[in-house]
């Protein structure tokens, strides 16, 4: 009990002393360390501040800076989509004129084709490889090579056409991303110390592995304009080409189908004049067939005619060889009897002589009638074939340029 009321120990006023010198001390050096802290925080804090404000603007400026990158890349693309666009549109209509000319060729070769099926039909001589069927052959070739020509050429421009699609369809994703980063850093742009929704995130700081260079930036849409420049290139070289081709191939199809008419009418005016001089000498050979004939009744009736002196001369023969004894003389009636009928039955043999030859020229007449006959329908068949079937069925061939 006696510990618990015992007093506090008493201190020297020496100690006093120095402990309120001390004291002194110690708060005189802790406000010189405040008034430093105080001092640096606020050099400090204008440091921070400027140097916040310094870097906010360049940032601001690299925004800015960057919006023109993008704008310019941008107008780029767009203006690179708006001629790929116009030249696939452009190539398109060509894409078209082919098309045309490609079913164009088809009636040309089918008639070309049926002309020398229906000369097939040609009989006997005429049915011969003159000048048309040559010129014939090779306009089926000519169309032939042309169909094909186009086909190939109309294959290079799907081709083309699907080229410049993809190009577009590129560059429209470009643009769809410029446009994208383009509101972004519009939206960065606008965004101030005081803007409401301004906010912490965490993890901003760090580099994702998808970030992409500068450089690497530049070079995306750099290939992107470059590629579209070729195919729009390739596309204007296309364009000429197929405009070569097209008028290159008309100008063939039309001169030999010119050749063809002029050919199917020369054979047309040189069958016609073959005909007609045939139609002449079968006229000759039929009136040559009747004086003939009048020739054959004319000797028949000589030789009927010679029937009666000759009986009269043998009855007389016949009537003399009865008379008697002496009188059975050999005179001058009886040998001018016998030299009547020797020379009418000499002038009879020489008639009917005659008259066979001429019943064989009679019949080689009518082999010739007949035989030219022939040859004239085999004309007129050829005729029929050439200027009807062939001649009207190419007028409806119409070759344009497309």
């Amino acid at each position: 009990m006696a510990r618990l009321f015992q007093a506090p120990p008493k201190f020297h006023p020496s100690e006093w002393h120095v402990a309120n010198k001390m004291q002194c001390a110690s708060t005189e050096s802790q406000k010189s360390s405040s008034e430093r802290m105080i001092a640096e925080s606020q050099r400090l804090v204008d440091e921070t501040e400027k140097t916040t404000q310094k870097t906010q603007s360049d940032v601001n400026k690299k925004i800015e800076q960057r919006l023109k990158e993008i704008k310019f890349w941008r107008q780029e693309l767009d203006n690179k989509l708006e001629q790929i666009v116009n030249e696939t549109e452009v190539l398109l209509t060509f894409k078209i004129r082919l098309e045309k000319a490609l079913e164009s060729c088809k009636e040309p070769l089918v008639i070309a084709q049926k002309c020398l099926l229906n000369r097939q039909r040609r009989v006997g001589i005429d049915l011969v490889h003159d000048e048309v069927e040559q010129e014939l052959v090779k306009e089926v070739e000519v169309l032939q090579g042309v169909i094909a020509l186009l086909e190939r050429t109309l294959e290079q421009t799907n081709e083309q056409i699907r080229l410049n699609r993809s190009a577009k369809y590129n560059l429209e994703m470009d643009l769809k991303d410029k446009f994208t980063a383009l509101m972004i850093d519009n939206y960065c742009a606008s965004l101030t110390n005081n803007t409401p929704d301004v906010r912490y995130a965490d993890n901003t700081v760090k580099i994702e592995g998808n970030f992409i260079s500068p450089e690497d930036w530049i070079d995306f849409s750099n290939i992107n304009v470059e590629k579209a420049d070729k195919q729009r290139n390739n596309s204007l070289s296309l364009r000429a080409l197929i405009d070569s081709i097209l008028s290159q191939t008309v100008n063939d199809m039309h001169k030999q189908y010119e050749m063809v008419n002029v050919a199917f009418r020369n054979r047309v005016k040189e069958v016609r004049d073959a005909k007609h001089k045939l139609e002449i000498l079968l006229a000759l050979v039929m009136d040559e067939a009747a004086l003939q004939e009048k020739n054959i009744a004319a000797l028949k009736k000589a030789i009927a005619d010679k029937e009666g002196p000759v009986k009269v001369a043998q009855t007389r023969l016949e009537a003399r060889n009865h008379r008697p004894n002496v009188e059975l003389c050999y005179d001058t009636v009886q040998y001018k009897l016998i030299s009547e009928v020797q020379e009418i039955t000499n002038n009879i043999q020489r008639l009917k002589d005659t008259l066979a030859q001429a019943e064989t020229e009679l019949k080689g007449l009518s082999r010739r009638q007949l035989s030219l006959q022939e040859d004239i329908q085999v004309k007129a068949n050829t005729l029929y074939i050439d200027e009807v079937l062939c001649m009207q069925m190419r007028e409806s061939v119409c070759i344009n340029n497309f």
